[in-house]
């Protein structure tokens, strides 16, 4: 019988730029007495990389584009705000109805504002920018854990939460990955009819980073960080960027 489960890691509290962030997930594991083990999976929100990364901007030092202004009289968005998210984007794909900002982020994601968020992040005029390489980010994390505690094969997730096309509400998904893989291909297997599988590929680090967003919130619960225990692979790890569809494969565009 196949099981997981999930462990937040309460007591992180603030994280601030410059902070070790591996070191302080490596003192809460332990301090918890939660001893990775081969396989686990520790998923770790965005915002607390982007923190330990200093990727805040204050909003008092941004100057705005006349195309920012328009598009900010068109949405209802602080123009300062909208000044960044064209800085962090490379295309904007919907600005026309009240407080919505719809672009393709510089690394490719489609999603509201570029993810400039200002939601538990200190001072008022303060708002965070996603981390530069999130994969980058997650091997870092993964390689300071890993060696802390001697695994070889261990998997770290950096998630975020989304809204989807067609759908209400948000749900988490995978910014980074690394050490695990993040997208599997089950293409030619057999069904339990002995049809061949044609189109499916397994998003397993969306997956991951959706199943830990049930104990992190969305609100001021103060949980960055979940460990995953029971899940397995055998495919080699890759990263969250094998995720995101080319544009020439965008039906929508």
């Amino acid at each position: 019988m196949r099981s997981l489960t999930l462990s937040a890691l309460p007591g992180i509290g603030e994280i601030n730029p410059g902070d070790d962030l591996g070191g302080v997930l490596c003192g809460t594991l332990t301090a918890l007495g939660m001893t990775p083990r081969a396989r686990d999976v520790l998923v770790v929100t965005q915002k607390v990389v982007s923190k330990a990364e200093d990727r805040y901007v204050s909003l008092d030092t941004v100057q705005v584009s006349a195309r920012a202004a328009e598009i900010a009289a068109a949405t209802g968005k602080d123009p300062r705000l909208v000044e960044l998210v064209l800085a962090e984007s490379t295309e904007v794909l919907r600005a026309k109805e009240r407080n919505v900002l719809i672009v393709r982020h510089r690394l490719g994601f489609v999603m509201a504002n570029a993810g400039i968020d200002c939601s538990n992040v200190p001072g008022a005029q303060r708002v965070l920018l996603l981390p530069r390489d999130p994969d980058s980010s997650a091997a870092r994390l993964r390689a300071s854990v890993a060696e802390r505690f001697g695994l070889e094969e261990f998997g770290v997730v950096i998630s975020d939460s989304f809204g989807r096309p067609w759908r209400k509400g948000v749900t988490h998904v995978a910014l980074g990955a690394a050490g695990i893989p993040s997208l599997l291909d089950r293409r030619g297997e057999q069904d339990r009819g002995g049809r061949r599988l044609q189109v499916t590929e397994v998003a397993m680090a969306d997956l991951l980073a959706c199943a830990a967003g049930l104990l992190m919130g969305e609100g001021a619960e103060g949980l960055p960080a979940v460990l995953i225990r029971g899940f397995t692979w055998t495919a080699s790890s890759t990263p969250a960027s094998a995720l995101i569809r080319p544009i020439e494969e965008d039906l929508f565009h």
